[in-house]
């Protein structure tokens, strides 16, 4: 009998990649591409959905040819995507009506009062788990429809429909306008503000204060569970799974036990802890979420801390600045000193999210003196990370009682090994990577497996796990408590900026 595959389907922020995975969890061949990032004013983040579309046209074939696997021999599809990133087509057509507002953008910033005038801040995140920021994908489906009416009366009639990134993609997957799926699963339908947490269902108070029509919406469907079938841009492969990002690396990282957390760098950088079948109300400004369901079961949920501008910030110097050529360049430029030279990068690009939640604070560079060199400054760039990273893990502690004794890492920035001792430095813990670091396409492609039976059980997964690498803290304790207040320090003149720069547009 022929060699059966999982494949997971990655929609990322700034890529999308197809990866096949064997039965002992080992990646077969991958595909990716990326797509273009549009920025049409300051705060303003956003993508061309049918483009990402037309990307996974040319990847999931690809990585499938790769590995001369037939379509046939692919058991199962894991979908997994960016999150609280707001898609809206023309149902009849299937094109999009409005580029896709990205879950960076603080274009709804403005709204916000007006939103907690109608339904308080405090009442939104008893229902949702989530504080009222820009974040979401509520805001921005509000602000889509005020600026363009004829959009809000289209919707109102059940000519558009919304998605995230994962309900975009498996309709088009499963046929489009010829039958396609629309369905969202609970892990994303958590990140849109528009969810009750504890109902796992469509809330209409929220509806009603996002100004959000039923007719848009999708089905919300478990985690874990048979959604369709493909038909483009390769027929047959059963949907098995769909899951946002983040907790599909959570499920890859094997953190199946409440308790167990993990941390990713990738565009942003997401810390999440698993805490079982209950929600647990964050009393340190995390973000309480879904974190999976299998069809049958109760939901698992999460506590979670996000960062906006971790890798996305490297990709920055690169573009913006051609600090660098490569993001590879930046632990090689960063590691002609042995430090930051006293300066300091703040990277609010859309302000900050976690455990601080200001819409409004500005990137800073702080600190500059002639001293500072371009090496300075690219140190200074991974070190924002570790410190991004040690804001989350304080407010974790805090909420979970316990310190941590460890952090599992995973996605592309750890490999670089000069950031991981820098995150290592920052929090006075062990850093750990597995030897699989793309979790996220794991994640999906293992539940994808587990609801068809590819895979047994969850604990066929966790013996799986390997460890690759391991970074521990190689600083005084006292030096590192000077560098972190001195990052604070820089955050709340980050934060400063950003309020009296705002006062000075209002007057």
């Amino acid at each position: 009998m022929s060699e059966r595959y999982v494949a997971a389907l990655d929609q990322g922020t700034t890529s999308t990649r197809c990866i096949l995975f064997d039965r002992h969890g080992r990646m077969v061949s991958i595909a990716q591409r990326e797509h273009r990032q549009h920025f049409p004013h300051p705060g303003w983040v956003e993508h061309d959905a049918a483009e990402i579309w037309s990307v996974v046209r040319k990847v999931v074939p690809q990585a499938l040819a790769d590995a001369d696997v037939d379509p046939s021999q692919v058991i199962a599809l894991g979908v997994t995507n960016q999150r609280e990133t707001v898609v809206l087509w023309d149902r009849r057509t299937g094109q999009p009506v409005h580029r896709a507002v990205v879950w960076q953008d603080t274009r709804t910033v403005g709204l916000l009062e007006e939103i907690a005038r109608e339904m308080s801040a405090e009442e939104i995140r008893r229902r949702t788990g989530l504080p009222l920021f820009s974040y979401f994908s509520g805001p921005k489906l509000r602000w889509i429809f005020e600026r363009h009416p004829h959009l809000y009366e289209r919707a109102v009639r059940g000519e558009l429909m919304f998605g995230t990134m994962d309900s975009w993609i498996v309709w088009n997957l499963t046929g489009g306008v010829e039958g396609g799926r629309h369905v969202t699963d609970v892990t994303n339908a958590s990140r849109t503000m528009l969810m009750d947490l504890d109902t796992l269902d469509w809330d209409d108070d929220l509806l009603d204060v996002m100004r959000v029509p039923r007719a848009v919406l999708p089905e919300i469907r478990s985690t874990m569970g048979t959604v369709g079938t493909t038909v483009a841009p390769v027929r047959g492969l059963p949907v098995a799974a769909v899951i946002g990002d983040q907790q599909a690396s959570l499920f890859g990282q094997t953190a199946f036990e409440a308790g167990d957390a993990k941390c990713t760098f990738g565009t942003g950088s997401f810390l999440l802890l698993n805490t079982g079948e209950t929600p647990i109300r964050s009393r340190h400004e995390l973000i309480t979420t879904v974190a999976h369901r299998a069809e049958g079961q109760p939901a698992v949920y999460a506590l979670e801390g996000s960062t906006a501008v971790a890798g996305g910030l490297v990709q920055w110097c690169r573009d913006n600045l051609g600090l660098i050529r490569t993001p590879a360049e930046i632990e090689t430029l960063a590691a002609t000193v042995s430090d930051n030279g006293g300066c300091y990068v703040v990277p609010a690009f859309s302000g900050l999210f976690a455990p601080y939640w200001d819409p409004g604070a500005q990137g800073t560079i702080v600190g500059l003196t002639s001293y500072v060199s371009k090496g300075h400054i690219a140190r200074a760039v991974l070190e924002a990370t570790a410190w991004q990273t040690r804001d989350l893990v304080e407010a974790m502690n805090a909420d979970a009682g316990v310190p941590a004794r460890s952090l599992l890492v995973d996605g592309g920035m750890t490999g670089d090994n000069l950031l991981m001792q820098a995150v290592a430095d920052a929090l006075g813990i062990p850093v750990v990577r597995p030897i699989m670091a793309e979790t996220v396409a794991r994640g999906a492609a293992y539940a994808a497996g587990l609801t068809v039976g590819y895979w047994a059980d969850r604990n066929v997964l966790k013996g799986q796990w390997q460890r690759a690498a391991e970074w521990h803290p190689q600083v005084a304790e006292d030096r590192r408590e000077l560098e972190y207040r001195h990052w604070q320090h820089a955050v709340a003149l980050a934060r400063e900026w950003g309020r009296r720069t705002a006062a000075d547009r209002r007057d």
